[in-house]
This record gives C-alpha cells, structure tokens and sequence, in this order.
C-alpha cells in the first residue's frame, strides 16, 4: 500500500504540518504519532482498519513526511509535543484516544504532562520514553550531524536504507522500505534526516521520566520482542512506572511492529480501545 498521501495542512509554530483525518466525523476520536525517522505512513493500514468505527486522525510532524522541513527549524521533542497539543486544539478534540509510536510516545507523554493534553487512553509502541535511550550510531551521527550532512547522496541514501530497514526483524518490503527513505533523499530531506538526529536529546525525556507515576487513563505498552533498537527492559520499566499499565509483547517483531506484525498489533489495540483485556 503506497498509496498513503495527507490532504490536509495546519500552519504550526515549527512549520507547515500535513494531516488527515479517515472515518465517520461523529465516531470516536483516536490520533497516531509516528516515530523517527519515519512518518504518518507507519500507520497506514492500522488507520484504514481503525477508520471502521473510529474517526482517525493522522499527521506527519514537521521535519518529517510531507510536513515542511527547514533549516534552523526546531524539531526536538519539546517542540513537537507542542506542536501536538496545537493540533489538538485545532481540531477541537478534548479526550481522544491517543496511539503512540517510538519518538512519537515522548511526544505524547509530553504533551500530556506538560501541555495539559487529555487523553481517553493512551496506547504507546516501542517508545522513547526511559533513559537511556540511542544506539550506537544513533549518538554517532548526533555528535557529528554537519559531517553526515555532507555525504554524497549515495553515500546518504545507503546509509538512510541500511539504517531504516534494521528497524525490522524479518525485513521489509522493498516498495515499503523505498516508501519509508524516501522523504530523506533529496537535498532538503538529506539536511532534515541529519537535523533531526542532532536535536534528539535525552534530557527531553529525562524532565517527565518521574511524571510517569501521576498517569491516571488507561495505558498499554505494547514491544516488539526483537526490537533491537530500544530493548524490552525499556519497556517493562515503562510499564512498571505507570500505574496499571498493561505490557503486551509481540513476538518476532521488530521496532517497526507496525511492519512485522500488524495483525497482531492490531488485535492487541483493538482490544485495548474496547476494554476486551
């Protein structure tokens, strides 16, 4: 399914951001939070098949996707969590059910601890969320994003593929993983790929890491067992610093469990939106 394109814009403080919005206007809300470096286009089937009996709102956020990307432009966390709480407001939803992935669950923690954002419940995939947090190569390039940022572009587009694809565990497929990198490729997205990078910062998630324990929704943390960029002790310490969380481990996927077993990912939310656990 290559056929995933947002029609909607809302000028953000960070930058022009691209939206839409599936299913029927008066069913229950529920919003989704790509990750990095990835965008809206995760959630693209999981969106359709919410979109039966929910109004689904997805956004690629800016410096990713088809949201505007600029130089000098603020795209850390603390930027983005506002920028979400903005969205929430323009589209006048008080209490959505909120279903987050990777940097996308920092985002949402921390709008919803320290922009006053309401959530329904809240659903989080493979997040950022407990330190430490960034691979090897993730902190590499972070101290050294103006050299990465001049790499030939081949150079750069077989670095952006060998990185993204090790988010799978069994692999994705190549329309997908094309799909996925492309937004990275040209000059504009090769210096946002970089930018990015260099303002991931812990402290970000460092300032609400504590906060976890006044969480009062509904929470599930759902991990892909092979995920090998952020391992599942994260994810049990997640869980375990939010009251009632529930854990659901998804086995044989990787960090892009959206990828390796959308099926069961889908199962594991769909009984979490409905209160079938």
């Amino acid at each position: 399914m290559t056929d995933w394109e947002l029609s909607r814009s809302y000028d953000s403080a960070s930058g022009r951001v691209r939206w839409d919005r599936f299913g029927e206007p008066d069913a229950d809300p529920v919003v989704l939070l790509h990750g990095t470096p990835f965008s809206s286009y995760v959630w693209r089937g999981i969106a359709r098949s919410l979109a039966h009996h929910h109004q689904v709102f997805v956004w690629d956020m800016p410096g990713y996707g088809a949201s505007e990307k600029a130089q000098g432009q603020d795209v850390s966390l603390a930027a983005q969590g506002g920028t979400f709480a903005e969205l929430l407001a323009h589209w006048g939803l008080v209490e959505p059910t909120v279903i987050a992935h990777d940097f996308g669950g920092a985002v949402a923690l921390r709008a919803h601890l320290l922009h006053g954002a309401r959530y329904r419940q809240l659903a989080v995939v493979d997040p950022v969320a407990v330190a430490p947090w960034g691979s090897p190569f993730f902190r590499l390039v972070a101290e050294n994003s103006a050299v990465f940022g001049q790499l030939p572009p081949a150079l750069h587009r077989a670095l952006v593929r060998e990185y993204v694809s090790s988010a799978s565990s069994p692999g994705l497929h190549p329309a997908t993983l094309d799909r996925l990198v492309e937004p990275w490729l040209d000059e504009v997205g090769q210096a946002a790929f970089y930018r990015q990078i260099a303002q991931a910062d812990q402290r970000y998630t460092d300032e609400i890491q504590d906060r976890y324990a006044t969480i009062d929704i509904p929470v599930l943390v759902c991990w892909g067992t092979d995920d090998t960029w952020i391992p599942t002790e994260r994810g049990r310490e997640l869980a375990a610093r939010i009251p009632g969380a529930q854990l659901r481990l998804i086995p044989g996927a990787g960090h892009l469990v959206q990828e390796d077993a959308p099926a069961e990912l889908l199962a594991a939310l769909l009984a979490f939106l409905h209160g079938l656990d």
